[in-house]
Order: structure tokens, then C-alpha cells, then sequence
């Protein structure tokens, strides 16, 4: 974890983490880099990073589904892999995916100019950005 500080604004925190499982395909895949805004705001559909109550020294990246009375309803995009709340129950969300960067394409000139969308990431289990609305 680094920290970025903005001429008069608070300090934000930024991490680097690397994927591993399937559960989060088709959005992530295995060895994919995703760069995480930590004490971020988070808002149902977006991707995070987080900690089960039930286990709480694994962090694990899903889609946040719903806030509940004692932390977020975490979804897998995935359905056939499993490893969310339904398993595990709720989780204390530590930050949102902001970037990612695929294992497939490490190379910064094919990544950059797809990646940096105010959009990302997508639904769950289609290639199409999520609206604004």
C-alpha cells in the first residue's frame, strides 16, 4: 500500500492487488492486477476488496451486492465458483477496485487507453460498462 498526497486534500490510499481464482470471471482473471482505492465510497455494483468476518485473514475481491446491519453482501461473478456471503456471510469492505491491468496484456500502450474509463469495471458477466445513470 502507498499513499498519494493531493496539494490540500486529504491523504488517499492506494494499493496493488494481484487476483487469484476464478471467482471473479469473466470480469477478472487469474494474475490479473488490479490497483484498489482503499476508504473509498462504496456503492452497490462495485468491485472490492474485503475481508470476511468469518475469515478474517484472507482479503478477497467480489462485487459488493448490498450494505446489511453488519457489513456488505458480497457477490461472486462468477455463480459457479462460489466463495461469497452465501458461504462466508458478510464482509468489512477495505476498498473499491478503481484499475485493473490483465495478465494477458501487461503492455501499457494496448491496456491504458481501454482501462482508464470512468465505467469500469463492468456487470457482472458481460463486457459492456455499466451506465451512469
Amino acid at each position: 500500500m502507498w499513499h498519494v498526497e493531493f496539494r490540500g486534500a486529504r491523504r488517499v490510499r492506494w494499493g496493488r492487488v494481484r487476483v487469484s481464482g476464478p471467482s471473479m470471471v469473466p470480469t477478472l482473471h487469474s494474475d490479473d492486477l488490479v490497483l484498489v482505492r482503499y476508504r473509498a465510497a462504496i456503492r452497490p455494483g462495485d468491485v472490492v476488496v474485503a475481508r470476511f468476518h468469518l475469515m478474517p485473514d484472507r482479503l478477497v475481491i467480489k462485487r459488493a451486492q448490498r450494505l446489511e446491519e453488519d457489513g456488505w453482501w458480497l457477490v461472486s461473478d462468477n455463480v459457479f465458483a462460489g466463495g461469497d456471503s452465501e458461504v462466508h456471510g458478510v464482509a468489512e469492505v477495505l476498498g473499491r477496485a478503481a484499475f485493473y491491468l490483465p495478465a494477458a496484456t501487461r503492455g501499457w500502450r494496448r491496456w491504458l487507453p481501454h482501462r482508464l474509463h470512468r465505467d469500469w469495471p463492468p456487470g457482472p458477466a458481460t463486457d459492456q460498462p455499466r451506465s451512469s445513470a
